[in-house]
């Protein structure tokens, strides 16, 4: 039985990668650091903020303090915000999918993203009010691929979900985009369903399913991958 849909923000819902590369970008630009898209791609895609500073310190020598560390995430927080309020960051399809889902059983998100980030763009877009909880970068002990953001957004939808009386057991299903948060929601126990939106298909292969796009995705889909194989 399919209880509820967790789903991935960056690469699933909101197609900002490219907002956030621009945002680091700028960033970086004033500490003399040039970040390529080749080089943001391949190294850092899968890391939160703090992770992709750490990372990009440690590669050029940085010794990077706890004070500057929050200084950049805060300066990359705000151009990010500012990039997602002059321009189109949702994937086609995104918002039909998020209205469907949401109208058959409680969804939230699970993410490695800045709260703020994720609650601009969901506000902007008029799609907060379909998730009961959201759960983002800091929330949890551990990032992703760690289980520690799913197994979070499972335990606020379940207990949201029995204080309304309905059934907070069954299966819950992640939809991710990349290696790592499918790693990350096979390690919590949900079954996974992979959109080639941001990697090829055939680096999504550890998912139970894998569409082309989030668009595609279905309440026939979802209850596809929740039946035993």
């Amino acid at each position: 039985m399919l209880a509820g849909v967790i789903f991935d923000f960056d690469g699933v819902i909101a197609n900002s990668e490219p907002l956030h590369l621009r945002a680091y970008q700028d960033v970086l630009e004033r500490h003399g650091v040039t970040l390529s898209p080749a080089d943001y791609y391949e190294h850092y895609l899968g890391f939160d903020d703090v992770g992709v500073f750490l990372e990009i310190a440690k590669r050029h020598g940085w010794n990077l303090s706890d004070e500057t560390l929050e200084d950049l995430i805060r300066a990359k927080g705000r151009r990010y915000v500012t990039l997602v309020e002059h321009g189109e960051s949702l994937f086609p399809g995104a918002a039909e999918c998020i209205a469907r889902v949401a109208a058959e059983v409680p969804i939230a998100i699970a993410s490695g993203a800045l709260a703020p980030e994720i609650e601009s763009l969901l506000a902007t877009t008029n799609l907060r009010h379909h998730f009961e909880a959201v759960v983002a970068s800091g929330d949890t002990e551990r990032a992703k691929p760690a289980p520690d953001p799913y197994l979070r957004a499972v335990d606020l939808v379940r207990t949201r979900t029995e204080a309304t009386g309905r059934n907070p057991h069954g299966t819950f299903v992640a939809i991710e985009d990349s290696r790592w948060g499918i790693e990350s929601a096979l390690a919590a126990g949900l079954r996974c369903i992979g959109v080639a939106q941001t990697y090829p298909i055939d680096q999504l292969n550890t998912a139970h399913l894998v569409l082309p796009a989030i668009a595609d995705v279905t309440i026939a889909r979802l209850h596809e991958v929740c039946s035993p194989a």
